[in-house]
């Protein structure tokens, strides 16, 4: 090597000057030392390592720390046991709170939650350069430790798995533990420990599983070697079937199938086992242990359906009875009986008891597969036989139908009671029973709650026919009686002048009369023929209306004249308003309306839709009761006692009349509203027993259809009684003003002087007996009011009828002579009218009496006092608007002296013979 050294050159720099060159490669071993070696995103590293197999998925713990904090994450075990059904969160968060209510940052349940919280968000956590290693570096000690220093340990629910999948030669994990068949039972809901939990569940059945996937012949299992009991061997499939759900990795699918194999061949011989077992009536032997041991393997769903399609009972069921066996030929041409019906559910109840006795004993849930069989009852046996039993009561009559429909109906609901009550939840089993009876009646129940409404609407029409047909015969036969007379005094006339005309005939002429001598020496007699008036008053008795105890009187002999038949046939009208409707057939109306409302309010408890249409039909028979009894019936009779009132008139009465408190005809109406409102009453207690009650209605429903006819109903009746009480006013002041005419003494106001020889009589200052008479006529009427309507009601007719009174009263005056003597029996006549006006509690009524009290002053005053009679008639004050000063002049015209003192109290209140006028 040549030792020749090259000189520096001019103006260059020294070496030592010179600056030192970087290696270019230097910044990149730096970031080297800082960079580790490249890796995958959080997100692809985690779905890799969730279809790993555990066995793999232990490895790649082991790869680094990074790896293991993945592998080792809580939510990658919880994942697995959410899909085998064995993770509770609530119990996870009790246990939680329990045993750690806040980790500390420094304990390593916390740094595994940050440390996945990190890779969740894709953020690298920083490490510390003693744990870091560089690619390339010279730091080849460190790197050893560290990944020495990152082995798992797996002494945490996965030390008696190793790493390779397990083989029939590893006898070590095919030893038989008793905790085995139970140890999904046995894992807890843990946070932080969830693998630990999955460990023990793959512990003991990952060899099983595996095993199955991998052999071939079924007497090769694993798990039928190490289980020798058909329980064990079911609990053991069980525990399979749910573990093969957590299988996730590549091929789960070909080992599920392998283990449904598997179970499907060990579940049909066990069911083989069950069939010989129940069909030898082994249900304590055979039946009962293979019935658990498929409930165990799979809930026995198989060994349900085996025991429901083979019954002996549904195969059995023409020994129970026919329906034609339920038909009763004693009554002729022949009925559905109920009793004989009867006879039928009893043998089905001791078949089905029988049967809910075997399989409570074969199978661990009998109240489950006690249900499902009471379904197959109610479809393959009660459907076919009651729908066979209906078909043939319907064809016989719509009336054996009606009883036959609900009778079963119950009778079935009885069937339900009577059954051994299996353990099982009420509401269940009810909602069952429920289920079964709408499955049974719904094809049926919308004919029977149409025939059920049509039938209650011909019974209830045909009831106010008859009645009305009844009182219609009623009427006329009274009506011909009572003018019997009559006809045969024309008839006797008649018969008379023809007999003179045939006597002044030539003999040869006249026929032979032998046999007519008699009835024509009854007709000149008078007397009557028997066979020509067959209209007696004992044959009026076999009217229906006769019977019922409320029939009109009828004479024992008819009238003579005609004057005194057409009143008694007035009369008798007037006296049958009292049964122009009756509280009788009222009654019959509502018992039928009961008894179909009993029947159909026993499918209001099935389900929809079948109790809903069964709750409107109730209301529609309530409706139906309120409409034909209300506007057939109680409508109608109110119209015709209106009309009878109407033609009452009390001038035509006879002479001989005898006086009475009450106006006859406006009492038989009140008698009648009476009976119309006991109607309402019972309807008022037939929708609250039958309807509120019973929950078929709501009374607070004001859209509710039958709230709505309810309120209909009592407003028709409230019109009618208002019409009636109206008419009734017309009649009782009619009534007065006869009495008025007919009773009032011209002397009871104007006394005749008394004789010049004769004493001076005792004066009479009380009351007349027209005042006390009409005063008893009105609270009489008065007082049979209360009830009969509403009090708005009654206040407005008892003031109507005060202030016809006062008319009636002022009419009165003005056709009466009144003396100053005879005034004080009048002062005593409007004192009892104004108390007993008092007695109404009215005062604006007491202004019109209080008026016609101070009009007597009118009459007291002395003749020569012209001047202060004046005085009274004009002061306007006085009457307080009742009556003009005019008015009360004509008043005062009615005194016996006006004629003498007119002049006088005329010039008083207008100045007659003022000079200066």
């Amino acid at each position: 090597m040549s030792t020749f050294k090259k000189g520096p050159v001019s103006g260059a720099r020294s070496r030592k000057d010179a600056p030192v060159r970087k290696d270019p490669l230097a910044s990149l071993r730096v970031a080297e030392m800082l960079s580790s070696k490249p890796f995958l995103p959080a997100e692809i590293l985690s779905l890799i390592a969730d279809h790993l197999p555990v066995q793999d998925l232990l490895r790649f713990a082991r790869v680094s720390k990074r790896m293991q904090e993945m592998v080792y994450d809580d939510s990658r075990w919880i994942q697995r046991l959410r899909k085998m059904g064995c993770w509770n969160e609530i119990e996870a968060r009790k246990l939680a709170e329990a045993t750690n209510p806040s980790p500390s940052p420094d304990s390593p349940v916390f740094r595994r939650q940050s440390v996945g919280r990190g890779f969740a968000s894709n953020v690298q956590i920083p490490q510390s350069p003693t744990k870091s290693a560089g690619r390339g570096l010279p730091h080849q000690a460190t790197q050893v430790k560290r990944k020495s220093s990152i082995v798992p340990n797996i002494a945490d629910g996965f030390d008696a798995v190793t790493l390779s999948p397990p083989n029939a030669s590893q006898n070590t994990d095919a030893q038989k533990r008793p905790d085995d068949l139970h140890v999904l039972e046995h894992v807890k809901s843990i946070r932080g420990q969830s693998r630990q939990e999955y460990g023990k569940a793959y512990r003991a059945l990952a060899p099983f599983y595996t095993d199955i996937a991998e052999s071939r012949a079924t007497s090769n299992y694993r798990v039928f070697k190490t289980y020798s009991s058909p329980e064990d061997q079911a609990q053991m499939l069980h525990q399979l079937a749910i573990f093969a759900m957590s299988d996730l990795t590549q091929g789960a699918t070909t080992r599920q199938l392998c283990l449904e194999n598997a179970i499907s061949a060990f579940e049909t011989a066990a069911l083989n086992e069950f069939r010989l077992g129940y069909e030898a009536q082994d249900a304590e032997g055979s039946a009962r242990k293979y019935g658990r041991v498929l409930s165990t393997l799979n809930g026995g769903q198989s060994a349900v359906e085996f025991f429901l399609h083979h019954n002996k009972l549904v195969a059995q069921k023409d020994t129970l009875g026919l329906p034609s066996d339920a038909v009763d030929y004693s009554t002729g041409r022949g009925v559905v009986s109920l009793e004989r019906t009867q006879s039928f559910f009893n043998h089905l109840t001791v078949a089905c008891q029988e049967e809910y006795g075997m399989l409570e004993k074969m199978f661990p849930n009998p109240g489950q597969v006690a249900l499902m069989f009471f379904e197959k009852v109610g479809k393959d046996i009660l459907s076919p036989y009651l729908t066979a039993l209906f078909d043939e009561a319907h064809d016989r009559s719509v009336e054996n139908y009606l009883a036959i429909v609900p009778g079963t109906f119950a009778q079935t609901v009885r069937l339900t009671s009577d059954l051994p009550s299996i353990d099982t939840s009420p509401e269940v089993s009810l909602h069952t029973v429920k289920q079964v009876l709408t499955q049974i009646y719904q094809p049926h129940l919308e004919l029977y709650l149409k025939d059920e409404l049509e039938s209650f609407k011909s019974k209830s029409e045909s009831q106010i026919n008859e009645w009305d047909r009844a009182l219609s015969e009623q009427a006329s036969s009274t009506e011909m009686f009572l003018m019997s007379n009559i006809n045969r005094q024309a008839d006797k006339k008649d018969f008379l002048t023809s007999f003179k005309k045939v006597v002044m005939m030539p003999v040869n002429i006249l026929p032979n009369m032998s046999s007519n001598k008699g009835t024509a020496k009854a007709l000149v007699n008078g007397e009557a023929v028997p066979s020509q008036n067959p209209l007696r008053r004992a044959d009026l008795s076999s009217n229906p209306v006769s019977r019922s105890g409320s029939s009109t009187p009828i004479p024992q002999e008819a009238p003579s004249t005609e004057l005194a038949a057409k009143v008694a046939i007035m009369n008798s009208k007037l006296e049958g308003i009292r049964t122009l409707f009756s509280i009788e057939v009222a009654l019959t109306l509502v018992h039928t309306a009961k008894q179909s409302l009993e029947r159909i309010a026993q499918f209001v408890q099935m389900l929809a839709p079948v109790g809903p249409i069964a709750q409107a039909q109730c209301g529609a028979i309530f409706m139906t009761l309120l409409d034909i009894l209300g506007t057939r019936h109680v409508k109608v009779g109110f119209d015709k006692a209106v009309s009878h009132l109407s033609s009452y008139n009390p001038r035509s009465l006879p002479a001989d009349h005898p006086p009475d408190s009450t106006v006859h005809p406006l009492g038989t109406f009140l008698e009648l509203v009476n009976v119309g409102d006991l109607i309402q009453q019972m309807l008022d207690v037939f929708y609250e027993q039958e309807l509120i009650a019973a929950g078929l209605t709501d009374r607070s429903d004001f859209l509710d259809p039958t709230n709505k006819s309810k309120k209909a109903f009592e407003q028709m009746l409230d019109e009618r009684v208002a019409a009636g009480l109206n008419k009734g006013i017309d009649v009782l002041i009619d009534e007065i003003d006869y009495l008025f005419a007919t009773t009032q003494l011209p002397t009871d106001y104007n006394p005749p002087p008394p004789s010049a020889g004769d004493p001076t009589p005792l004066l009479d200052v009380g009351q007349t007996p027209t005042s006390t008479q009409i005063l008893s006529l009105l609270s009489t009427h008065l007082s049979l009011l209360p009830g009969t309507a509403d009090k708005t009601l009654l206040d407005v007719f008892s003031t109507e009828l005060a202030l016809r009174l006062f008319h009636s009263l002022c009419k009165h005056l003005k056709r009466q002579r009144i003396s100053t003597t005879g005034s004080l029996r009048l002062i005593a006549d409007i004192n009892a009218y104004y108390s007993y006006i008092a007695t109404l509690k009215n005062p604006d009524l007491l202004l019109y009496f209080r008026a016609l009290r101070e009009l007597t002053n009118v009459y007291i005053i002395e003749g020569k006092d012209v001047k202060g009679i004046a005085e009274v008639v004009a002061d306007v004050e006085r009457w307080r608007g009742v009556f003009r000063p005019e008015e009360v002049l004509e008043f005062a015209e009615r005194r016996a002296d006006w004629l003498a003192i007119r002049r006088g109290v005329e010039g008083a209140m207008y100045g007659q013979g003022c000079r200066v006028m």
